[in-house]
């Protein structure tokens, strides 16, 4: 069976060698995932191919088409309808089907490094783009009170509409708001910072979303999704401001695990470790 990655472009992902390794691990040895590089203008015939071809049990989706897949699908998980975006692609008989595995990752990680998040949690989430609603989506699924912000304020309140909608976020609204400076008082108050930006990813490794001018909040814990470089700038301000940092290795490792169960049955808790392990390797 094949199981791919959709997007482009896709030549930097670790995902094959995570997910190989859980297929080996769990005797899958016919199972194999691979990089499928699709420019948007072959996405209808790579999604045609994914519901045709027998040996294809699904996919996952990266930029640019988390949100451009939907259409192809047969159906769409309330979470991932909530987020605006998929991720994971399975099939169920004919049908394909899609959901969201970023923001289970997400709490999965947190988990693992012993952060709980619930209505103690203040968060200030960085970024309106994809990976920011499925954070968002996963902190207020918890109670958590979110300020969310962003250079266009307008995305940050489109992103907050859409998760209103969501019949599992009935209250999002009043737990989320909008922030226009990381110098609001939220920032100096929040127990956790969630970059969900692209600052300080390679190769802009000399950046950061944390303007140097406002202080880090020292008893936080930052958690960054970037995950190469393995430590980014922000991840060293927040350090030595005295802020506890992690990066987003292991969220990684956690959304592929969410999405090994939609493909084969087999539970996440069964190849979560095999793959962390894997991408230490990486």
């Amino acid at each position: 069976m094949l199981i791919g990655l959709i997007g482009h472009p896709v030549a930097h992902s670790k995902s094959p060698q995570m997910q190989n390794a859980a297929f080996a691990h769990v005797g899958l040895n016919n199972w194999r995932y691979e990089l499928w590089d699709t420019p948007p203008e072959a996405l209808p015939s790579r999604m045609r191919a994914l519901s045709e071809r027998a040996e294809i049990a699904g996919c996952n989706v990266t930029i640019p088409h988390k949100q451009a897949v939907m259409p192809y699908l047969n159906g769409v998980s309330e979470h991932a309808r909530a987020i605006g975006a998929v991720n994971t692609v399975f099939k169920r008989e004919r049908y394909l089907l899609g959901d969201n595995t970023d923001w289970i990752g997400f709490l999965a990680d947190l988990a693992f490094h012993g952060v709980d998040v619930n209505g103690q949690t203040r968060a200030v989430v960085l970024g309106a783009g994809g990976s920011a609603r499925a954070i968002v989506y996963a902190l207020a699924s918890r109670g958590a009170r979110v300020w969310v912000h962003n250079r266009t304020p307008a995305r940050v309140h489109a992103l907050l509409d859409d998760l209103t909608n969501s019949p599992y976020l009935r209250e999002v609204r009043e737990n989320c708001a909008v922030i226009a400076s990381l110098s609001n008082p939220a920032c100096r108050t929040a127990n956790l910072i969630v970059n969900c930006t692209s600052a300080g990813m390679w190769p802009d490794e000399d950046s950061s979303p944390w303007p140097d001018d406002v202080p880090f909040p020292a008893g936080a814990v930052l958690y960054d999704l970037i995950y190469k470089p393995r430590v980014t700038k922000l991840m060293r301000r927040a350090e030595a401001a005295g802020a506890r940092a992690i990066g987003g290795i292991g969220m990684l490792a956690e959304q592929g695990a969410a999405a090994f169960e939609k493909w084969t049955g087999v539970p996440a808790a069964r190849v979560s470790a095999i793959m962390r392990e894997a991408l230490q390797d990486a």
